[in-house]
């Protein structure tokens, strides 16, 4: 379970919406990374590094059991 909650797809900012919704269309349901991101646009519009953001994504992904 993630210490901070995500936001709500249908509640998040209009220009981040429509990454969402291409996630849901795509996998089923908006990635849990991108919902926390999405908290604070800047940070999911490229505040943070490209390769810090890759670097997270994996630790993530390691510490979920993800095989990607």
């Amino acid at each position: 379970m993630a210490r901070i909650d995500g936001v709500a797809p249908d509640t998040a900012d209009p220009g981040i919406r429509p990454v969402l919704d291409a996630q849901t269309r795509a996998w089923g349901a908006p990635l849990a990374n991108h919902l926390l991101y999405a908290r604070r646009p800047s940070i999911f519009r490229g505040l943070v590094d490209a390769k810090l953001v890759a670097l997270i994504n994996r630790r993530v992904a390691a510490l979920n059991g993800c095989e990607f």
